[in-house]
């Protein structure tokens, strides 16, 4: 049996052997094992051969000295199979067949009462429980009896309240149950309180710890035990369990545990201004005087706010406020530890009763008035008159009452709207407002059935409308009232605002969801709402600096994120725009970025979050670390060279800030055209690091001259101190800064001289007068000269363009000295007044350039077309579809497509298409640079016509003739076509100061340019025009070099103006072998 068990031991170490042999040196070709002989054929790696043969039968049971555990292993060619000795059975785990045990007996309960059970290969093991003892020493294991120390069993478990004070910061997680802070710290606790109780305290129930809650102060836990009573000693019990809590990390305070019961003070609902008697009734077996705390502090250091009676059993919180909420405990003695008997205090908000103007005048004419009334959810209302009830309600209600008509004589009324069902608050203020009302004969400027009458520039208080909580504020102008001021809150807003004095540490996680849940569901009437967002800032402010100790866990986080997504959305920029206006500038942005991040320093878990525009990465980083933002549109990239110490740190990315925080602080001696120009990273690391490197993308291309900065809470302004520009490339400016705290980069336009600026405003708005003027009198002179100058078909659609084409500018001027006037008074500028303005821009520019375009391919019609026609209407309907149908269906298809996410507009500067957003831009600069090229094309074509024309004339007269000719198609054809337009291109490219001024010059003066050109140049009209020998006379010099053949040409016409929609053959023939005088002519004829 000994030779048997040393050859399988022998066979097994071979087997190892062989496998070490497979991995180093040798390739092993052939194992043979044949008892004990062994064979081994190898082959060397460096290619010499020992003993090489063919792989013969291996024994699969000396894979493992076990293979088959407790049985016995036969070995078949390649394999084995197992036999398992009794009590066990062959299984197939792995693909093995190892034996195991068959019965698992513990699951048969042999072992008696207070036992544990092992199970064990074929037997088991009963063992005593903690504090038991076995009855006889001498029975065999499987059959233990144990028995616990004699004590009288109670007839009824006294149910004790304990709680422990763990030294560490409350982590709000702890108040979720499914958290894995709280199910660890939960279990840590119990088992270890349990563990030594069961040991060191007598009289303890064994198991009967149970763990209900953790609550702030620094982190308490509130846990009850079982006992046989109250009378129990703790020491060495509660000493056991800190000693062993310690060990697991867990540090408890000073005087950690306590005696708790959580009790009733008062039962009733508590409001501002009341007094209240808290009585604490002290047990039977407490002892010692009786202590107040009020959320952990000391009453007695402050008599201003409360007073204790003689023996201090009474606490009286005189006057309570909403900030009197809190926990109040009432402590004592007993035995080894304090007993507290403790309440949550909750003093209700103090309720708001909003109706508008304490004083009205109404008509007396019979007409009815309406009196509002509102106040936070939760409270009911009625309406009073002279102690009767006239209506009653929810939160807001409205009476309605008429005026006595006939002879009447001024009449006063007071209302009264009081709370309902609070009789305990009738003789406090604040559950009552009233209104007095005057009926009056006397005339007024401005009337409405809720505000009343009243004069011109009077202001008058409304309530906000259904919904919302707050006033408008109304100012009487053109004898109507109109809003000013508009202070009203989302109602569910207000209601969380409210909630929020009251708050308690471990309720922050609901109230969170809460306020995110309703935001994302009312984004789009929050965003409108400039009071609503600035209600909501105010919250996440508190929320961030929330007074007691506290840890923010990741789903609180979210919650704050996403609220904040939605009120920095893009379509809320216009409300940020109203909120950064006036003395106040930048406070509700201000205050939104240090609740940001105040929150951000007080996150525990490693977690990351993105949403539209917003991305937060709380990661443990060690050496360097490097992050990219995934957010759309936004390549910024943060970089920490070298970190010198494992650390966690937070960094956050908003793509919107740029539109919500000031580029100015109040003590910002910047110039008033900076802007923030990238987005606004948040660095948040607990070590203190030298060196960060952070990446922006450039916002708005035109502007430069960049600045890194961070925003100085202390000087309440954006400082560069400690960062600097490292590298300025094409869309992205790297900055390098030695701190942390909230960064981006501040761009301005690129500069131009001051002086020069106002020399540009000043040549762009005197030339649009004169434009206009210009097209007053082209039109008037079209008016006059209409019959004599459309006796043709090119020349009546040459003047049909000009007159629309002067139309078009004029309305389009005219809707630019508007924009210019609103973007100047309102800086971003107003979607709801510059969007109409735009429109009509947009559409009468694209008009003007189509109707450019149709003069074009008028001449190009006449000139090249010669053999084809077209009849007068048809041509008419063409040029119409094509001049404002076009334009229309362009302008409509921009306002559709950018109106929505309201990127339609400018944002800045001017009231015109937007660029940096939505490229809306795009919209009038393609159609009019194709326009402009199309005439390009047409005005060289059209010149080589005319130029081919000329060939058979004498050489001298007819090279003269074609410079003249090419002189003068450029002269009036050029400003027609709008080719001015593309200097608006170079503007765009570049800041040199020469484009501007051409383009200002050229651009604002199209008007006078269709008047010189488009109608004084043309013979005709002048001849048309009564007074003529003055006109030519003050155009005969231009004449005389420009179109010598004039009176000729025009004499050789007269005969043919009585022939209306006639173009033959005879007459092209004349026009193609005369001289360059009919040439130029035919332009004239347009």
């Amino acid at each position: 049996m000994a030779s048997e068990v040393s050859g399988k031991t022998l066979k097994y170490r071979l087997g190892i052997i062989t496998a070490i042999l497979l991995t180093h040196l040798y390739v092993v070709k052939s194992i043979d094992f044949s008892g004990i002989s062994i064979d081994l054929q190898l082959t060397s790696t460096d290619g010499s051969v020992h003993h090489v043969t063919q792989i013969a039968d291996i024994n699969g049971c000396l894979i493992s000295l076990s293979v088959c555990g407790p049985g016995i292993c036969s070995s078949n060619t390649g394999n084995y199979s197992c036999s398992c000795w009794e009590g066990y059975n062959a299984t197939n785990i792995n693909n093995s067949n190892l034996c195991i045990d068959s019965v698992y007996e513990c699951h048969i309960n042999l072992c008696s009462p207070n036992v544990s059970c092992t199970n064990q290969l074929v037997n088991y093991k009963c063992s005593c429980l903690d504090r038991l003892t076995g009855t006889n020493s001498n029975l065999n294991v499987s059959v233990e009896r144990c028995t616990a120390p004699t004590v009288s069993p109670p007839t009824t478990a006294t149910v004790i309240g304990m709680q422990m004070k763990i030294a560490q910061t409350f982590d709000l997680s702890l108040a979720d149950p499914g958290s894995n802070s709280y199910i660890y710290l939960h279990g840590r606790i119990g088992s270890t309180i349990n563990a030594s109780y069961s040991n060191n305290l007598t009289g303890y129930n064994i198991g009967s710890t149970k763990v209900s809650r953790f609550r702030p102060g620094s982190v308490i836990a509130d846990y009850r035990i079982n006992a046989t009573s109250y009378s129990l000693d703790f020491r060495a019990a509660n000493t056991q369990v800190s000693d062993s809590l310690r060990a697991q990390g867990i540090i408890l305070a000073e005087d950690a545990f306590a005696q708790s019961d959580q009790t009733v003070f008062r039962p009733d609902q508590l409001y501002p201004l009341q007094k209240v008697d808290l009585n604490c009734t002290q047990p039977d077996f407490a002892k010692g005087p009786i202590k107040w705390t009020v959320d952990n502090k000391d009453p007695a250091l402050d008599n201003t706010r409360y007073l204790l009676s003689n023996n201090n059993s009474t606490l009286t919180v005189i006057n309570a406020s909403e900030g009197d909420s809190g926990q109040y405990s009432c402590i004592t003695q007993r035995n080894t530890i304090p007993y507290i008997q403790w309440q949550n205090i909750i003093i209700n908000q103090r309720p708001s009763i909003i109706v508008g103007d304490n004083y009205r005048v109404f008509p007396c004419d019979g007409s009815s008035f309406q009196l509002k009334c509102s106040v936070d959810v939760g409270f009911n209302l009625e309406w009073v008159l002279d102690g009767t009830v006239k209506i009653s309600g929810s939160d807001s209600i409205t009476l309605n009452y008429t005026t006595r008509s006939g002879n009447c004589t001024d009449q006063t009324f007071t209302f009264t709207c009081r709370l309902k069902d609070l009789p305990q608050l009738q003789n406090y203020s604040y559950s009552y407002s009233s209104v007095t009302v005057k009926t009056s004969t006397e005339q007024f400027d401005c009337q409405n059935e809720e505000l009343g009458a009243g004069k011109a520039t009077n202001e008058k208080t409304g309530v906000c409308g259904k919904g919302f909580k707050g006033t408008i504020t109304y100012k009487c102008e053109s004898r109507v009232w109109k809003s000013v001021m508009d202070n009203c809150i989302y109602d569910y807003i207000d209601n969380l605002k409210n909630q929020l004095e009251s708050l308690r540490v471990e309720e922050i996680p609901e109230f969170m969801a809460n306020l995110s849940s309703v935001t994302e569901q009312n984004g789009i009437d929050i965003i409108q709402s400039a009071a609503t967002v600035k209600a909501i800032v105010d919250i996440l402010f508190k929320i961030a600096n929330f007074p007691q100790a506290t840890s923010f866990s990741s789903p609180v986080m979210g919650s704050f994120l996403n609220t904040v997504d939605v009120i920095v959305s893009v379509n809320a920029s216009n409300t940020w725009s109203k909120l950064n206006k006036g003395n106040n500038t930048g406070d509700t942005s201000i205050k939104l970025l240090s609740a940001i991040e105040n929150i951000s320093d007080r996150l525990t878990d490693e977690f990351a979050f993105n949403k539209t525009s917003i991305q937060l990465n709380r990661t443990t980083i060690k050496n360097s670390f490097t992050l990219t933002s995934a957010l759309p549109n936004s390549t910024t990239e943060i970089v920490l060279p070298l970190v010198p110490h494992e650390t966690t740190i937070t960094i956050i990315i908003f793509t919107t800030l740029d539109k919500v925080l000031p580029s100015q602080g109040t003590n910002d001696s910047r110039k008033s055209d900076v802007r923030i120009n990238g987005d606004v990273v948040v660095v948040k690391v607990n070590e203190t690091l030298n060196n960060i490197s952070l990446t922006f993308d450039i916002t708005n291309q035109s502007l430069g001259n960049p600045q890194c900065v961070f925003w100085n809470f202390n000087l309440n302004t954006w400082d560069s101190t400690g960062c600097k520009v490292k590298r300025n490339s094409t869309g992205n400016i790297t900055c390098e800064c030695n701190h942390t705290t909230s960064f981006s980069i501040l761009m301005s336009p690129f500069n131009i001289d001051p002086n020069y600026r106002t020399a540009l405003a000043y040549i762009t708005y005197i030339g649009v007068a004169i434009s206009m003027a210009s097209l007053i009198i082209c039109l008037i002179i079209e008016a006059i000269v209409w019959k004599s100058v459309r006796r043709n078909d090119t020349s009546y659609m040459r003047h049909v363009s000009i007159v629309n084409i002067a139309v078009s500018l004029l309305i389009a001027n005219i809707c630019f000295i508007i924009g210019a006037a609103i973007a100047e008074q309102e800086q971003p500028t107003s979607v709801g007044r510059c969007s109409p303005v735009v429109f009509f821009m947009h559409f009468f520019y694209l008009a003007l350039f189509f109707w450019m375009l149709m003069s074009a391919l008028l001449l190009f019609y006449r000139t090249v077309m010669v053999l084809s026609q077209m009849s007068r209407a048809n041509m008419m309907v063409i040029a119409f579809m094509a001049g404002y149908g076009a334009p229309l269906l362009i302008a409509v298809i921009t306002v559709a497509s950018t109106a929505g996410p309201q990127n339609y507009i400018s944002k800045q500067n001017a009231c015109w298409l937007n660029w940096n957003e939505s490229k809306a831009l795009l919209a009038f600069v393609i159609p009019a640079l194709t326009i402009v090229a199309i005439n390009l094309v047409v005005l060289i074509v059209v010149l080589y016509k005319m130029l081919s024309r000329g060939v058979g004339a004498e050489t001298q007269p007819a090279e003269k003739h074609a410079l003249v000719v090419i002189a003068r198609c450029v002269a009036i054809l050029t400003p027609i076509f709008g080719l001015t337009w593309g200097f608006g291109i170079g503007t765009m490219v570049s800041q040199d100061l020469g484009i501007h001024v051409v383009f200002a010059l050229l651009n604002s003066l199209q008007g006078f340019f269709i008047l010189v050109f488009g109608t004084l140049l043309d013979s005709k009209v002048r001849e048309s025009l009564p007074g003529k020998q003055l006109l030519q006379k003050f155009t005969s010099n231009s004449t005389n070099t420009t179109n010598a053949g004039t009176s000729s040409t025009f004499a050789t016409d007269v005969p043919r103006r009585g022939r209306r929609n006639v173009y033959n053959m005879s007459e092209a023939n004349n026009t193609a072998v005369t001289d360059g005088t009919n040439g130029s002519n035919t332009v004239n004829n347009m």
